[in-house]
């Protein structure tokens, strides 16, 4: 088991938070500070993005901290090497998400050892196709214990969910809808009856639910209908602010309540 399948193994009534942020951002050196701050307000794991210079699927809060990190001189080679020291000041799970082009061009094998000899524990690579994943890549993920995420919508069919959860290692990604990151949940009959439709699956797989996070209703109501919650935009908006090291304690307790 690795970090990820302790935290979802050991759960019990908890209600699991994730924080996304942009490595590079606000500052190029911020990235495993802000892991460390996040740890010590009471995260339960991370998920560090690699910025990308068209990242299709992010709202403008997202994109604008990806362009910005691009402009620090953020890479995945810089990535790597920051991350050398995590595991001597973060102990909960880290995984990293970004688009598949930085991955094929840094090697998708040394993308994969990079990230166990620096501790990450998970993937996220929303546009790696799933057979490709699974004809070419999944033996090096697993050979490097890396668990892969894969993203469910509401429009993903039953049977490609059950596919999901038979390839998945650590948990399995719930988008809250089909938009950018960045929109506010909004839990109307349909969003209701799609996740009460997962839930009836009775997956193997723990679920955690993404985009439209922001406060602690969402949060609260996320979590009503899954293991955990991923909260992205309004945490990178509040990175944007001065004196933003000060304010994650506040803000972590507010989401959690």
């Amino acid at each position: 088991m690795n970090r990820i399948n302790r935290l979802f193994a050991d759960k019990g009534s908890k209600r699991i938070l994730s924080i996304y942020y942009t490595a590079g951002y606000p500052t190029l050196e911020s990235t495993v500070d802000i892991a460390e701050t996040l740890e010590n307000a009471g995260v339960d794991f991370l998920e560090i993005g690699f910025p990308y210079s068209d990242p299709v699927a992010d709202g403008p809060v997202i994109q604008h901290s990806s362009e910005a990190a691009l402009r620090n001189g953020m890479s995945l080679g810089v990535l790597f090497e920051q991350l050398k020291d995590l595991r001597r000041r973060v102990n909960i799970p880290v995984l990293l998400m970004g688009y598949v082009n930085p991955v094929l061009q840094y090697g998708v094998e040394s993308f994969c050892k990079s990230c166990k000899a620096v501790g990450v524990d998970g993937v996220i690579v929303p546009d790696l196709p799933m057979y490709e994943y699974e004809e070419r890549y999944r033996s090096v993920f697993e050979e490097n214990g890396l668990s892969n995420i894969f993203l469910v919508t509401p429009q993903t069919s039953e049977e490609r969910i059950r596919k999901i959860d038979d390839l998945s290692t650590g948990f399995i990604y719930l988008l809250s809808s089909s938009a950018t990151t960045g929109k506010n949940l909004s839990v109307s009959e349909n969003t209701e009856a799609y996740f009460s439709r997962i839930r009836a699956m009775q997956l193997k797989n723990p679920v955690a639910i993404g985009f439209g996070i922001s406060g602690h209703h969402a949060f609260t109501r996320a979590t009503d209908h899954a293991d955990g919650a991923i909260v992205g935009s309004a945490f990178v908006k509040l990175l944007g602010e001065t004196d933003y090291s000060r304010k994650i304690p506040q803000f972590i307790r507010q989401l959690k309540g």
